[in-house]
């Protein structure tokens, strides 16, 4: 059984489990990226409370060119951080925005 296999069989074992559905996302970076994004859209929207999803679809959808939609997720994902207190997090997603408006300058 492949690692994509074996990914896959753990989110249909339990697919309210967002980590699996984080885990496959970011197997699928590596060679269909389109899945990638479906999956990280299906994150966002089911899962928001997630927060390791912002960090990685935001710079998805940049490498993407997708600037406003990576800006948005980063924003989005700040405001979760702040509410659940991890401020490790606020603090990367807040520079990975930064870095995402300095470059789109």
């Amino acid at each position: 059984m492949t690692r994509l296999e074996q990914l896959q069989q753990f989110l249909k074992d339990d697919p309210s489990d967002p980590f699996n559905v984080y885990a496959l996302a970011l197997e699928y970076q590596k060679s269909n990226q389109e899945e990638a994004i479906r999956l990280f859209d299906e994150l966002l929207i089911n899962h928001s409370d997630y927060l390791p999803t912002y960090y990685t679809a935001g710079k998805l959808f940049a490498s993407t060119g997708e600037v406003q939609k990576a800006t948005t997720i980063f924003e989005h994902g700040i405001a979760k951080a702040r509410e659940q207190q991890q401020h490790k997090t606020v603090r990367e997603l807040q520079s990975a925005l930064n870095e995402l408006l300095f470059e789109s300058e």
